[in-house]
């Protein structure tokens, strides 16, 4: 049998040799709250710069002169230090996710989200079972951990219980899972955190924007039936194929069925899903819902939205309740609470990242340089006319480009909103941040697949080994290279087709800026 990945050929010498600099490069990266500190830096030295240099720009809307903040100024230095606390404090990211955490931190600490996965993947039959596997991986972005650790090992073991290549079976899960990113049919932990970032860029044009939590919540469930088909007809028609047959000596394993108690913890989970889903229709739905707005009866601005993160939270916490009661996983008030401390005491890292990301992102903003290059970055595009559905394009080309580099989405978009987001809405006709957004989202996803700066790739080769001891990184990258090219094809294709059709992408998520 061919081992997926060895060196033959100069093409494949070459590649091997790319993904190898990009590994080295990559692991030379400090720590992604050190870059954010060393950026913060630079701004106040790059603010005092240009500040002596006179950069300024003319504003499009009330056409004022834009001049450079000098951080390093008297006023700059009273500002920071009267500001870092609140800077931090009114990150928007922070109090989302903390505040979501609190409800997939309960469904994933009792159990609901792993149970989920494997009533998913078992009850699927079998000439349905990719599509079940990249399906489940999609969905398990709701709790990112559990579809890594959970799913991927599942996939692969499901696959060899069947007499399939276990390696497909991975590479189905890992496509589902790393691949769908940018999609899924539920708002899940990281939405919040983009928007919140999205909207501290945004307020740099129109300071009292926000962006809500499911502003690409409809593209989100279109790019899941891409990722959905083209993962399963990937793994069926190139992948498997490719691998041939199974001819390792590693023991099939018995996949778990599920038990008359989590079968029934499942069933009641659902119902209580459900009635929640209900109850929140009847406060928007009726012309005087308790939460439209008691002003206009306007439901896209309106309490309901505002007030998304709570109901993103209920909508995980209380099934997640139920079913930690009627499984055992919840037995008072003490396991409850042990299971919420429990996923909070696993966001340590991300408070950290935070507080360095907030000073550069509202470091930045006081200067006025995020202001300013995109005032000049979008008058550039107009001169040279690069303003369509491509230049979306070419950004979720640039997102899927700096992906290989850098593994954290957030920290990714924390440096790359404030520069594009203004830039994009300050064109002749200009794109809401949604859009940007998505764009992100996409590119972010299709890398994921091949790039080792990925925080769980270790994982998936480790996972791989256990069926055979030569897969190694050029293994993993080679088996999901296919993956990336069509995602990349395809979803692409719909970013372009949703742009020129104008369809909103989620609520409150037009296109082009009203």
């Amino acid at each position: 049998m061919r081992v997926p990945g060895k060196k033959s050929g100069f093409l494949s010498r070459a590649f091997s040799r790319s993904l190898d600099y990009i590994e080295i490069i990559g692991n030379k990266l400090p720590h992604p709250a050190t870059i954010f500190a060393l950026l913060a830096v630079f701004v106040i030295l790059l603010s005092t710069l240009t500040y002596w240099i006179g950069t300024s720009a003319v504003h499009p809307v009330d056409e004022s002169i834009v001049t450079v903040n000098n951080l390093l100024s008297a006023d700059g230095l009273r500002w920071m230090y009267t500001n870092i606390l609140d800077n931090f404090l009114r990150f928007p990211p922070l109090g989302y996710v903390l505040v979501v955490m609190v409800g997939i931190g309960l469904a994933e600490g009792t159990g609901l989200f792993a149970v989920m996965i494997r009533s998913l993947v078992l009850s699927a039959p079998p000439k349905l079972i990719t599509y079940a596997i990249v399906l489940a991986g999609i969905i398990s972005g709701l709790a990112v951990e559990a579809g890594y650790v959970i799913l991927i090992p599942l996939g692969a073991m499901l696959f060899h219980a069947l007499g399939r290549h276990p390696m497909a079976g991975l590479a189905a899960a890992f496509c589902g899972v790393s691949g769908g990113f940018g999609a899924n049919f539920l708002i899940g932990s990281v939405d919040p955190i983009l928007a919140g970032i999205s909207t501290s860029a945004a307020q740099l044009i129109i300071p009292d924007i926000v962006i809500n939590p499911a502003v690409n919540y409809y593209f989100m469930i279109a790019s899941s039936f891409v990722v959905l088909f083209v993962g399963a007809w990937v793994t069926d028609r190139i992948v498997e194929p490719r691998l041939g047959k199974y001819e390792g000596s590693t023991e099939k394993f018995a996949i778990q069925q599920l038990t008359a108690k989590e079968i029934r913890g499942l069933r009641w989970a659902g119902i209580v899903s459900l009635v929640f889903v209900a109850l929140m229709s009847l406060t928007v739905i009726p012309e005087k819902g308790l939460l439209r707005d008691p002003e206009t009866g306007s439901v896209l601005h309106s309490p309901f939205f505002d007030g998304i993160i709570i109901g993103i939270l209920l909508f995980f916490f209380l099934p997640a309740l139920v079913y930690g009661i009627i499984v055992g996983t919840i037995k008072n008030d003490k396991d409850l609470m042990k299971h919420i401390i429990r996923s909070m005491s696993g966001m340590g890292g991300y408070i950290v990242l935070v507080f360095f990301a907030a000073q550069f992102v509202y470091f930045f903003n006081y200067s006025n340089l995020g202001l300013i290059i995109a005032i000049k970055g979008a008058s550039g595009l107009r001169d040279i006319g690069f303003t369509g559905p491509m230049l979306i394009v070419s950004f979720v080309f640039l997102s899927a480009f700096i992906n290989l580099f850098m593994g954290s989405a957030s920290a990714k978009w924390a440096i790359i909103a404030p520069v594009f987001i203004p830039m994009l809405m300050l064109l002749d006709n200009p794109y809401h941040p949604g859009i940007t957004q998505a764009a992100f989202r996409i590119g972010d996803s299709l890398t994921n697949l091949i790039t080792p700066m990925m925080s769980y790739f270790a994982l998936i080769v480790t996972f791989a080994q256990k069926y055979d001891e030569r897969y190694g990184i050029g293994t993993i990258i080679s088996t999901m290279l296919p993956y990336t090219i069509f995602l990349t094809i395809v979803w692409t294709l719909l970013m372009v087709v949703w742009v020129y059709l104008g369809i909103p992408l989620g609520p409150d998520g037009p296109i082009y800026l009203q």
